[in-house]
């Protein structure tokens, strides 16, 4: 059991692991609710920004308290990282829309496939903004 815990303890250490933990929790926050948009009538694009926002505000809150652990004490102490983090998650949605849309609209593959296939590309572009340019100013634990 000592074995399984250490196991533990060092994969939680590591801010890869749990940024694809993370990044998968976010990624189905995504693709759920693309999901449930898209059947309760919406047209691709305005369910596919919607997801995106919901994953995008689920990602700072993960990002931040569990993935890399900043230690912003007061909502001041936030503002810096939450506007890079939403630069940079900008950046990565005009990826992902442009991605489904291409994928979906001219390439005719089934919407929730594109999705899925854009998921990869996002994932590891947020991963390398999240590390180098948003989670750098706040108190480190």
């Amino acid at each position: 059991m000592e074995k399984i815990r250490k196991m533990i303890a060092r994969l939680y250490g590591n801010d890869v692991v749990r940024y694809v933990f993370f990044g998968g929790c976010t990624t189905l926050v995504n693709l759920v609710s693309f999901y449930v948009l898209r059947k309760c009538g919406l047209q691709l694009t305005v369910a596919n920004i919607i997801s995106i926002i919901a994953a995008i505000l689920f990602a700072y809150v993960v990002n931040s308290k569990f993935v890399f652990q900043d230690k912003c004490e007061t909502l001041r102490d936030h503002i810096q990282p939450f506007m890079k983090f939403i630069s940079a998650r900008l950046v990565t949605m005009v990826i992902e829309v442009g991605g489904v849309w291409l994928l979906v609209e001219i390439l005719r593959m089934n919407d929730m496939m594109g999705k899925f296939i854009t998921q990869f590309i996002v994932l590891a572009l947020n991963y390398i903004f999240s590390k180098f340019f948003v989670f750098t100013t706040g108190k480190k634990g």
